[in-house]
This record gives C-alpha cells, sequence and structure tokens, in this order.
C-alpha cells in the first residue's frame, strides 16, 4: 500500500492476526509507537519486524466504571524488544495483576477492531 501511515500499517498487521513493531536498521532499536522516524537518532530507516510478545508489567490500575460494566486493569508492558505499551491483562482478576509479572501478547478485539492484550506467561514471576 503506498504512503500507508505508520499507525495504519500497525493496525492492519494487527488485523491480519501479526503483532509488529518497527526497528530502525542502523541503531537496531525497536519504537513503538509506530512513526516515521526514530525518536533519538531521526533515522528514517524502520522496518517492520514481528515481536516476541514477550513482556513484563510496569505498572498496572484498576478502572472501575459504574455498574453494570465490570472493573478492568489497565497495564503499561515493558516488551521484551524494549518499547512500553499501554494495554489489559486479561484471564485474571483486575486486582491480581501486579508489577513485575511476565505476560504473553495476543491480539483481541474491541468494538471489532483489533486491540493488543496480554495475558500471564507461564512462568508468572
Amino acid at each position: 500500500m503506498p504512503n500507508i501511515h505508520p499507525e495504519q500499517e500497525y493496525f492492519a498487521q494487527l488485523a491480519q492476526g501479526r503483532f509488529m513493531l518497527q526497528r530502525s536498521r542502523s541503531s537496531g532499536r525497536f519504537i513503538f509507537h509506530p512513526r516515521v522516524a526514530e525518536p533519538v537518532t531521526g533515522a528514517r530507516d524502520l522496518e517492520w519486524v514481528a515481536a516476541s510478545g514477550r513482556g513484563t508489567v510496569h505498572a498496572a490500575t484498576v478502572v472501575r466504571p459504574k455498574p453494570p460494566q465490570q472493573p478492568y486493569n489497565v497495564v503499561l508492558v515493558d516488551l521484551e524488544e524494549g518499547p512500553r505499551v499501554m494495554s489489559r491483562v486479561e484471564g485474571i482478576a483486575p486486582e491480581a495483576v501486579r508489577i513485575g509479572m511476565k505476560v504473553q501478547a495476543r491480539i483481541g478485539s474491541q468494538d471489532e477492531k483489533p486491540i493488543l492484550l496480554f495475558d500471564l506467561a507461564g512462568d508468572k514471576l
């Protein structure tokens, strides 16, 4: 697709079942949120590579909306590749999410759009 914007490319990849990150060819650094240039150097040599999906919870909070909506967590996850992403950990009670937990990314959906979610990894801590 010519002239596709990085964020559109990211969501198009998610829609196809792939969690991709951008990496600078010159520095080797991974970046997130998708953009046209590396933040540190300004290099425009970014390529899309498959992410491992492995990460560690850096911070967590519980959002408690008005009933009948259920509480959910919002987390910052440090990806194995380096970037930090905001998401949710599912499959456990929102209050049970702890800093340092190992998580694995998966692609879910919300409002019929693909989103990045996390589940506990096999080695929880």
